[in-house]
């Protein structure tokens, strides 16, 4: 899926360990709601994960039970809008120290979800370069999968991979600095260059 930050420079980003055929994907965290943990769970199922204070960024998804290899976790929730609406809404995500293009779930080439406006707690997912989930694209809906099984406790996150079409400078990298702490950590959230 393509997507653009606030001032309008497209990106790519794409889940890394996505489902063959499914549509790219990715999602950040950002600005933090006041308050303590928020349960995740829908009307019929028990909550997966819970939202509490993470060591990475913020707020973070912990999970409360195991979780299975494969089990949909979550669904990517937020109004849908456009990309016009999307730079309307946020002429300069970077005023104030505030992000706010990690809310911003790329459908396709015309439509964004915009978590900040009606998204759930899966927002608060935040990125690893060593991921235990995967976002998987089923037509106009994101959902978070585990990629392995997830056990109690354990921080959920996923590879955000976001790709930029400018180059990857050292103040670009700082903005988009990575704080998973993996040994594998590339130090920035951005995906490789292709």
């Amino acid at each position: 899926m393509r997507r653009s930050d606030s001032e309008g420079r497209a990106e790519k980003a794409r889940a890394s360990g996505g489902r063959a055929g499914a549509p790219e994907a990715r999602r950040t965290g950002g600005s933090a709601r006041k308050g303590g943990s928020e349960p995740a769970s829908s009307r019929s199922a028990p909550a997966l994960f819970t939202i509490r204070r993470s060591g990475v960024h913020g707020k973070g998804g912990f999970a409360l039970q195991r979780i299975a290899r494969g089990q949909r976790i979550a669904e990517y929730t937020g109004e849908k809008i456009t990309w016009k609406e999307v730079w309307r809404r946020y002429p300069d995500d970077d005023r104030d120290g505030e992000q706010n293009h990690t809310f911003l779930f790329e459908i396709d080439d015309r439509y964004v979800i915009d978590a900040n406006h009606g998204g759930n707690a899966s927002r608060w997912i935040n990125h690893s370069c060593n991921p235990n989930c995967v976002v998987v694209g089923e037509g106009d809906r994101i959902f978070i999968e585990a990629k392995r099984t997830i056990r109690p406790g354990e921080e959920l996150n996923y590879d955000y991979n976001i790709q930029l079409d400018e180059r990857h400078t050292p103040a670009v990298k700082r903005r988009y600095l990575c704080r998973c702490g993996a040994k594998n950590c590339r130090g920035t959230i951005l995906g490789k260059k292709r």
